[in-house]
């Protein structure tokens, strides 16, 4: 499980230190050091383009819209080009979840039978433990991945869909055949990324009384004016999307429909097509869609106190270390709500501050949010993170800072 850790967080280029480069101390401005890695990167043929949005104390202070959206056309990429976001769904959904705790409509720690009656997966030993709304936002829940699993597993066996797939099934049967696989560990007692922000949509379907993209829409995107972010795509706005590719033998490729990827961390499945299936089900972990300002408006409203979708409390508890006690990945880390958390700068030999809320997405994205520095940076690119192409976030947050 270590090694998975270490593979995963290096590859998917989640801003963390962990693959090992230390800050830079090259002198220049802001632009020209971020400007260097774009060029260098897509040069380099590691990405095909990539939208790089930083912000400071409240003020962008550097924007690139770099490369291409579709290398193949040569469309150029845009400021608002639109992403499949993979796990960067979770941050915006795990938002939805608490400005429900805000409306006293949902509680951390009410059991997800409250919710979803028949929820009950079992441990190995074939007893039923209590799982909190709590435990589905920290990943501590007991659940896992399909793609984390050796094929054949019994994720594999149930047909469980990690969200990216052309898997067609509804969320109420995503949530069923969940519950019907064994929990990999007691609740509370482990930390592993897993499907749980799936279930955690259905649990905010019931709670907010309405289906789960409307609720994220009244509590999150509406609020927030990010007009270009939701589960479905409208087909309408095809050519707005950046193309995806991936890392092939002959060089970066377009991914087909489907596409399956091996990566250091494990072979995902992908459907680029998924997010125009208004069938698909709405996958809180992997399955909405927006752009680089969309992202940054939310970040920045969590960083600056939570307004209008947050109270300041609880805002402030995205960026406490809620996984105490339990390994996330390895020493100096920790997880908030929505995201990693670096807690320990100095092992990880990172240029982050101390509590430093962070993450990416597998379609080639990051983001990271340093509140002691009052500093937002949302990175999406095209192609998701192996190899230099996983570098490159390290090497946009070294040059930033």
């Amino acid at each position: 499980m270590n090694r998975f850790r270490a593979a995963f967080v290096a590859a998917i280029g989640i801003t963390c230190a962990f693959c090992g480069l230390a800050a830079r101390a090259d002198s220049g401005t802001l632009k020209g050091q971020v400007d260097a890695v774009v060029d260098q990167a897509i040069a380099e043929k590691h990405i095909v383009g990539a939208v790089v949005l930083v912000a400071q104390d409240g003020k962008t202070v550097y924007q690139r819209a770099a490369g291409f959206a579709d290398g193949e056309t040569r469309k150029p990429m845009q400021l608002d080009t639109l992403f499949r976001l993979a796990s960067v769904s979770k941050p915006i959904v795990s938002v939805a979840a608490l400005a429900l705790v805000d409306r006293g409509k949902l509680s951390l720690d009410d059991p997800v039978t409250k919710w979803l009656p028949d929820f009950k997966p079992r441990l190995a030993d074939g007893t039923t433990p209590v799982i909190t709304v709590r435990q589905l936002l920290t990943h501590t829940a007991g659940l896992g991945y399909t793609f984390m699993e050796p094929p054949g597993g019994p994720y594999h066996q149930a047909q469980v869909s990690d969200g990216l797939d052309d898997i067609r099934i509804d969320l109420a049967e995503q949530v069923r055949r969940l519950s019907s696989v064994p929990l990999l560990y007691a609740p509370g007692k482990e930390w592993r990324y897993s499907l749980s922000i799936d279930v955690l949509g259905a649990v905010i379907e019931r709670a907010a009384g309405k289906p789960l993209g409307e609720a994220v829409s009244d509590l999150v995107t509406k609020p927030l004016g990010m007009k270009d972010t939701a589960f479905v795509a409208k087909q309408a706005e095809a050519g707005r999307f950046a193309t995806p590719y991936y890392l092939a033998s002959t060089g970066l490729v377009p991914m087909a429909e489907p596409q399956v990827v091996a990566l250091p961390f494990g072979t995902l499945t992908f459907s680029p097509a998924r997010i125009f299936d208004a069938k698909a089900f709405p996958s809180s972990g992997a399955g909405m869609s927006g752009s680089a300002p969309d992202l940054l408006k939310m970040f920045e409203a969590i960083r600056r106190g939570g307004a209008p979708v947050l109270e300041a409390a609880t805002a402030a508890e995205m960026f406490r270390n809620q996984a105490e006690g339990l390994a996330v990945f390895g020493p100096g880390f920790g997880f908030g709500f929505g995201g990693g958390l670096l807690l320990d700068p100095v092992t990880l030999k990172s240029p982050h501050s101390p509590g430093t809320l962070f993450w990416g997405g597998v379609y080639g994205h990051s983001w990271f949010v340093d509140p002691a520095k009052k500093l937002t940076v949302v990175v999406l690119t095209d192609v998701p993170p192996g190899g230099k192409a996983g570098e490159f976030h390290d090497r946009i947050r070294d040059a930033v800072y």
